[in-house]
C-alpha cells in the first residue's frame, strides 16, 4: 500500500464513520460541507487504500455482565522482557499489552468480571520474576471511546470478502 495522504476532510469523515458507520453519505456530506459524490469517492478511496479495513456491528454487553477494567503499569528488568511477556500471555484477563516509554515499561489493559479479581491478578503478575514494580489505575467511567478494534475490523473484512465470494 502506497503512503496515503489524508487531509482534514478525511480525518473528519473517518471520525464520523467510527461514530456511526451506517450514516448515509447524504448526512455525512451535510456534516462535512462537501458534495455527496465527494464523500462517496473518499470512502471508496480510503477502503481501496486500506485505511478503512471494514465495518462491523459493535454489540453492547449484557448489563449483568459488567466487567471492571484497569490499567496495570509495569516496570520490568529489560533483560527478562521475553520471559515476562511469555508469562503475561497466559493471563486471559489481559486484553492488550503495550510496550511504552516514560513512567513505566509495559501497559497492561485488563478486564475482569469482579473487582476482587483485579487484586488477585495483580498479586499473580507482580510475582513474575523480573517485574520490579507495578502501579494500578482502575477505570471509573468511559467518557469517550474512539478506539479502533482490529479484531472487529478483521472480522468485518473477512465477512465482506465472503459476501463477495473472495474467501475460499
Amino acid at each position: 500500500m502506497a503512503k496515503e495522504f489524508i487531509d482534514n476532510f478525511d480525518r473528519q469523515l473517518i471520525a464520523l464513520l467510527q461514530s456511526n458507520a451506517r450514516e448515509s453519505t447524504t448526512n455525512l456530506s451535510k456534516k462535512l460541507g462537501i458534495a455527496r459524490t465527494t464523500v462517496h469517492e473518499r470512502i471508496a478511496r480510503l477502503e481501496r487504500n486500506g485505511v478503512i479495513k471494514g465495518y462491523c456491528a459493535v454489540l453492547n454487553r449484557d448489563p449483568f455482565e459488567r466487567y471492571h477494567r484497569c490499567i496495570i503499569m509495569l516496570d520490568i528488568a529489560k533483560q527478562r522482557q521475553n520471559s515476562i511477556l511469555e508469562r503475561l500471555r497466559r493471563f486471559l484477563e489481559l486484553k492488550l499489552l503495550q510496550s511504552v516509554n516514560g513512567e513505566c515499561d509495559l501497559l497492561c489493559w485488563v478486564e475482569v468480571p469482579q473487582l476482587e479479581d483485579i487484586d488477585a491478578l495483580l498479586e499473580e503478575i507482580t510475582a513474575i520474576e523480573g517485574i520490579k514494580a507495578a502501579r494500578l489505575m482502575v477505570e471509573l467511567a468511559t467518557k469517550i471511546d474512539r478506539r479502533s478494534y482490529s479484531e472487529m475490523s478483521q472480522t468485518a473484512g473477512d465477512a465482506r470478502s465472503i459476501s463477495r465470494g473472495e474467501a475460499g
